[in-house]
């Protein structure tokens, strides 16, 4: 503004909020504007004949919203986060034929590289992490020498001394003509249930509907180990959208596994003070219905099966005709539901049951059924089993151990875990909690040995906890994370010995005083991806007492794994095995 000679309109806040900024656009005959992608999807571009320039910066735009605003006028997509000093590349046609979006080039006294993991250049048209270098780069993070580290490298193509170059957390690919394409967050890729999902592709798939005037998606995690894909939108004025008709549009366009469990329509997606979308307030998504109306259970067995569903659901009430899928289901679900069914109705139903007969109406028919005629074996109820004799091995164990007979020493089954944890760490109450999680669960105290040509569970008395302390913290900072990076995967890949114990492993890494990162590393065989929701749980509880110099306040076990797989075995045994 001040080389150019142009004048630059100030203006209060009130007059920068959707119609307000509108007038004051006109009123002032502002020729160019630069405006966050929030602002710029919640404004019409109609009625601004003055406006000639319009420049959005400060988030990624979606592809609609910039061809909206390019009508007409030049629309500049400017590209740079805080630590580069806030621009760093600027686009004049933003939208490409791919339906991306283009970054442009770099700005003067800018440098801009697409990396791979091992930080060597791509070639144009592969996709890698967009980095920047130059004399706008920040120094660092105030107060953050570790995080400082993490995301400003040493240079590897610099001959300048302590030049650096900055992870941006972007993947982005080069065109053929130079200029760069926008691919999206790399950390917006998220894995739910094993699958990976690019969250900007769930969104780009909502804002294909013709009612869907904006959006935002996220994995939440409302109790450890339940994660599912919730989608929040806004849309069209004086449009209203149903959740079924959003699940059945993305149906059509996306994986099963990519389309939302839950959808929250919104009047507006909250914004921070500089303009971006403000995940942290996004409200918690209420209990869908997958009917129209609701319709009360009749009977004792669709009435129970009901309530199984609400519980494990996490949700108000459940319909006679809702759909489990619809109501967030999946398959991880599906499985505890048919371990509260087998408690509770004494019959065993295949987890397909839930995919074919979705809906409590039509699995309490299947539930009848199988009661009627007997077909389904009605349960015992599993109890403790006397410990002179070795437990045998569940089918599940089994399995694992043939596999392991028939591949030793493989890290396949390993269940690899890191958590990076920050503030005062007190090792002795950690110690102490681990060790009583695997004083509690006879499962982490368990060796696998073959007796007689069987194999047999071998139970260990006492814990045995692999806990090793490994202090990092007087290496350099770029020098701690590539050692904590080398002993994360060691760990990973090292494997287990199941003949001896313990088959869990623990590496505390010390980066600083108040900063740790703890590697927990199980063998399938003892452990599942559920089950490590239930060791977080009870480790932070221990610790928690622990730490104040109160006894653990969890009940004690009333049966084990091995009490489960000795009940298994007596069970399946026979005619009933046989069928």
């Amino acid at each position: 503004t001040l080389t150019s000679g142009a004048c630059l309109v100030f203006a209060p806040r009130e007059a920068l909020l959707g119609d307000a900024l509108l007038s004051t656009l006109r009123e002032q005959r502002v020729t160019t504007v630069t405006l966050p992608p929030a602002v710029l999807s919640l404004l019409s571009p109609e009625g601004l004949e003055d406006l000639r320039t319009v420049v959005s910066a400060g988030e990624a735009c979606p592809p609609q919203v910039l061809a909206r605003w390019a009508s007409g006028r030049t629309l500049l997509n400017a590209y740079g986060p805080t630590e580069s000093t806030v621009c760093a590349t600027m686009s004049e046609a933003p939208v490409l034929a791919s339906g991306h979006v283009s970054l442009g080039r770099p700005l003067p006294g800018i440098q801009v590289f697409v990396l791979d993991a091992h930080l060597q250049p791509v070639p144009a048209g592969v996709t890698g992490e967009l980095f920047l270098s130059g004399a706008g780069l920040a120094r660092g993070y105030l107060g953050l020498p570790s995080l400082t580290a993490e995301r400003f490298l040493p240079h590897p193509f610099s001959t300048t001394p302590g030049a650096r170059l900055y992870r941006t957390g972007d993947a982005a690919r080069f065109l053929p003509d130079g200029s760069l394409e926008y691919l999206g967050r790399l950390d917006s890729q998220v894995k739910l249930r094993g699958f990976r999902i690019e969250l900007g592709e769930v969104e780009s798939a909502l804002l294909q509907h013709p009612s869907v005037h904006s959006c935002v998606s996220l994995v939440r995690e409302d109790s450890p180990g339940d994660k599912r894909l919730v989608a929040w939108f806004v849309s069209h004025s004086g449009q209203s959208l149903e959740a079924h008709a959003l699940r059945s549009f993305l149906q059509q366009r996306l994986p099963e596994y990519m389309v939302p469990s839950a959808f929250v329509s919104l009047s507006a997606l909250p914004l921070s003070s500089n303009g971006k979308v403000d995940k942290r307030p996004l409200p918690l998504p209420e209990a869908p219905s997958s009917a129209d109306t609701y319709i009360a259970p009749r009977t004792p067995t669709e009435e129970r099966l009901a309530s199984l569903w609400a519980q494990v659901l996490r949700v108000e009430r459940v319909g006679l005709h809702d759909d489990f899928f619809a109501l967030g289901g999946h398959s991880l679900l599906a499985t505890q539901l048919i371990s509260r069914v087998r408690a509770s109705f004494g019959i065993e139903l295949p987890v397909r049951a839930f995919f074919e007969a979705p809906t409590v109406w039509s699995l309490a028919a299947r539930i009848d059924a199988a009661s009627a005629s007997q077909q389904s074996p009605r349960l015992p109820a599993i109890e403790p089993v006397p410990r002179s004799e070795t437990p045998p091995l569940s089918f599940a164990q089994q399995r694992l151990w043939f596999l392991s007979q028939l591949e030793p020493a493989s890290p396949f089954y390993n269940i690899p875990a890191a958590a990076r944890v920050r503030g005062p760490l007190d090792l002795a109450a950690l110690r102490r909690a681990f060790e009583e999680v695997l004083r509690r669960h006879e499962a982490l105290r368990t060796t696998f040995v073959e007796t007689d040509g069987r194999p047999v569970q071998v139970i260990s008395s006492e814990p045995e906890l692999d806990l090793r302390v490994v202090d990092l913290s007087g290496l350099p900072s770029a020098e701690r994370e590539t050692r904590l990076h080398a002993y994360a995967n060691r760990e990973a890949r090292t494997p287990f010995d199941l003949e001896r114990a313990p088959l869990v492993r623990l590496v505390l890494l010390r980066l600083e005083a108040e900063e740790h990162v703890l590697l927990l590393t199980m063998h399938h065989i003892v452990s599942d991806g559920w089950s490590i929701g239930v060791l977080i749980r009870e480790l932070a509880s221990l610790y928690a007492s622990f730490l104040s110099g109160l006894p653990s306040a969890l009940p004690a076990l009333p049966v084990q794994y091995a009490d489960f797989a000795s009940w298994q075995r007596s069970f399946l045994s026979g005619p009933t095995l046989d069928s």
